[in-house]
């Protein structure tokens, strides 16, 4: 018999119930007993869910309040020795600071999970940093499910991964050199599962899919050496990729491996080979990352041949958690008819699974129906007239290369800009929005239930932008923005703009904390019908002698923030959506904007896992952004805005984009990420975020002061500009007035050491 599991189940609720119970805790309007009643009552149905779908395993372990990298720190005692606190008696609002920062410390670092727009906070490790255990909330997550009368399966992120995603701030220092140790604490982990009956648990190891080198590779053989032999059962899940050297990993002293088959159909045959007698396969097959319904006649090929050779050996489940998708396709009622049937979110995929397991289990005429639904699903996606447009596809292939370079390097258009724009040393603006007050969001729901209509609403955006460009006048700004009220997601707002993408009402994703999104769903060939975002742009240039950018986002961005299409290669795709923002770039250009900003803070977290496959990534992602970017005048500045990525190793990709200025989130590593763009001599200009927007806390003067006196001395002070780390839509006014009153005051004050005579 084939056996069913899940890697994880979104925690944030079918209608973001755990967003609202933490915001509301945050703003010290319920205290932690309610926001731990939700979040028990959002786990109870979750695995009620896993239950009745009849899956033979229900996961838990995997909720979180905040982010699962995070709670493993707390549950092992290893939390940054800046904040003081004592892991084991550490109180809610604690927990939070580590994640939002407070008055003394900023927050953790947050960082994207692999290739997804989820972020996780990095652990912080040093020589003396110990895993003497910490409070153990997550223990009881396992007793709450196994008092459900499930079968159990607890998920722990493994300790090889754990180290390999953590950062230390000590020179030299060895994060390995630390496995020995790490290796004890998830021993007395295991124990108390194995007390606790537990037979499966399973341990995500996904850095197992990284090119790693054979330091890193004997980690994995040292750790399972030990942790093998612990009186309970080990799946060792990899996803998003394969594993390179799959007769290495076959021989892990554990008892089972997850490998995912949709990423990664490619590497079957040889873990069909390699694994060893008597070990579980669970068998990703099921899409956990993308919205698109499973084939189930194509699903079942792969898995008979499977079940075949393993009978109850076979476990079937998704490619990775599920955490990456929706919650349930039940509460849209507004969802494009036509689309709707070729989508299944987590709830539907749960079923997937269950009904590839009962075709196995029972035969096919088990599943008949669901079969003949299938097949009709996978026909009317293949047949669509909506999905290929043929405009599209001839603008496409008129695309030469020249399109995609400015007229004159940068060097001679620097100058240009400078004379045209007029700014200061070191010019301060911001990344684009501003709070989303509750005034804009009721204005929005009122127009959305067609409450007020199309000119009202104009009109109440219009007040908020002009608020917007009159505070930032009164702060000091140099480069203005018009706070995007109007907008309600950097990439919802486009694809809703654009032929070719379709939207969910409740399509809701966890990216971190309590943040959502809700990515549109790009089904079919891109165009643009008509201008975007240039009556508004414009209409905030009227209210400033000050220069005033247009705000786009990004093809990469707009790519990797959509369920994107599978059936043509996702450059393709990126190609069109280049071309449509060509086309508003130029529209923008000729209704007077001298500064554009085309953001993409998703252009790192593209590139592949294994770094062979970087410079095929790379080529056609840099390709999609000058294509956008360079059909301007040398006088008109192109802005790009990345944030919370690694951009070492990607540096000479990032100069080719050949934006004018970058602006980068630098501020909770303290510009460790300018050092790279010093030592590279990165040739335009730049502008590191002197403070996280992603806390509450407002870094003083001179807190912004030092990070500048820092960048200083790394970047030429002629080529650096002053911003925050990124966009403040999360923000409430009275913080962002503050923090960024202090961001002006200490650009000011900059500009006089400099001009200071020596």
């Amino acid at each position: 018999m084939a056996h069913t599991h899940l890697l994880g189940f979104p925690r944030i609720g079918a209608q973001r119930e755990l967003k609202f119970a933490l915001e509301s805790f945050w703003r010290g309007e319920s205290d932690a007993a309610q926001l731990h009643g939700t979040a028990a009552a959002l786990r109870r149905h979750h695995w009620a869910l896993q239950r009745d779908a009849g899956l033979t395993h229900v996961v838990a372990g995997d909720f979180s309040l905040y982010d699962g990298m995070l709670d493993l720190s707390v549950l092992l005692g290893a939390l940054p020795a800046r904040f003081g606190f004592d892991a084991r008696a550490l109180t809610p609002a604690q927990y939070f600071e580590l994640a939002r920062g407070n008055a003394a410390q900023p927050a953790m670092e947050m960082t994207k999970w692999f290739d997804t727009n989820y972020h996780y906070l990095v652990p912080e490790l040093a020589p003396d940093t110990r895993f003497d255990g910490g409070r153990d909330d997550w223990f009881e997550q396992i007793r709450d499910a196994q008092a459900t009368g499930a079968t159990v399966k607890p998920v722990l992120i493994g300790p090889v991964t754990y180290l390999r995603l953590a950062k230390t701030h000590v020179a030299d220092f060895d994060r390995l050199s630390l496995l020995p140790a790490l290796v004890t604490a998830y021993e007395r982990i295991l124990a108390r599962l194995a007390a606790l009956g537990i037979e499966w648990v399973q341990i995500d190891e996904p850095a197992l899919c990284l090119e790693l080198d054979g330091r890193w590779v004997r980690a994995y053989g040292d750790a399972y050496a030990t942790l093998g032999r612990q009186g309970v059962k080990l799946l060792l899940a990899t996803y998003f990729e394969a594993v390179d050297d799959v007769r290495h990993a076959a021989k892990l002293p554990v008892h089972g491996f997850h490998i995912d088959l949709v990423r990664a159909p490619q590497q079957l045959a040889a873990w069909r080979a390699a694994l060893p007698e008597g070990a579980v396969l669970s068998a990703g097959i099921v899409d956990g990352r993308n919205i698109w319904r499973t084939g189930l006649r194509r699903a079942l090929d792969t898995l008979r041949v499977l079940h075949e050779d393993l009978a109850d050996r076979l476990w079937i489940a998704p490619s990775c958690s599920l955490l990456h998708v929706p919650v349930t396709l039940r509460h849209e009622k507004t969802l494009d008819v036509g689309v709707k049937p070729w989508l299944a979110f987590a709830e539907e995929k749960l079923h997937e699974i269950a009904l590839l397991a009962r075709a196995l289990n029972e035969g096919d005429a088990a599943i008949a129906d669901a079969l003949r639904e299938s097949d009709a699903a996978q026909a009317s996606r293949r047949g669509s007239k909506r999905v290929t447009n043929d405009l599209v596809r001839k603008r496409v292939a008129a695309v030469t290369e020249g399109m995609a370079e400015r007229h004159h390097p940068f060097a001679e258009r620097a100058p240009r800009q400078r004379e045209a724009l007029q700014l200061p040393l070191l010019p301060t603006t911001t990344i684009g929005s501003f709070p989303q007050t509750p005034a804009i969001r009721q204005a929005r729901a009122a127009y959305k239930r067609q409450e007020i209509g199309a000119l009202e609403y104009l009109n109440r955006m219009r007040d908020e932008i002009r608020l917007a460009v009159e505070k930032q006048e009164a702060l000091g700004l140099d480069v203005l923005v018009h706070g995007e009220a109007e907008r309600n997601d950097m990439v919802e707002y486009f694809g809703e703009r654009l032929w070719g993408y379709a939207f969910s009402d409740n399509g809701w994703v966890q990216s971190y904390g309590s943040r959502c999104v809700k990515p549109p769903i790009l089904y079919g060939d891109v165009y643009r019908p008509e201008p975007m975002t240039v009556d508004t742009t414009a209409y905030a240039q009227q209210l400033t002698t000050k220069p005033m950018k247009g705000m786009l986002t990004g093809p990469v961005t707009m790519l990797q923030w959509s369920f994107v299409r599978d059936d043509q290669p996702r450059s393709e795709t990126a190609l069109q959506l280049a071309l449509a923002i060509r086309e508003e770039v130029a529209d923008l250009e000729k209704a007077g904007i001298r500064v554009i900003q085309i953001d993409e803070p998703a252009f790192r977290e593209g590139l592949p896992l294994k770094q062979r496959d970087w410079t095929r990534y790379l080529a056609w992602a840099v390709r999609a952004f000058k294509l956008c970017s360079a059909a301007v005048r040398d006088e008109t500045q192109i802005h790009t805005h990345m944030c919370y990525s690694e951009f070492n190793d990607i540096l000479p990709a990032i100069a080719a984009l050949d934006a004018d200025v970058i602006t980068i989130e630098t501020s909770r590593s303290a510009m460790e990420l300018l050092d790279a763009f010093g030592e590279f001599a990165y040739p335009n200009e730049i502008g590191p975020g002197v403070y996280d927007i992603h806390s509450p806390r407002v870094p003083s003067v001179d807190a912004m002061q030092r990070l500048l006196e820092r960048a200083c001395a790394l970047i030429p002070v002629e080529r650096l500009w002053v911003n925050p780390d990124c966009g403040l839509k999360t923000r409430g006014w009275p913080e962002t007035e503050a923090a960024l009153r202090n961001m002006v005051e200490a650009a000011q004050r900059i500009r006089e050491q400099v001009s200071a005579p020596a």
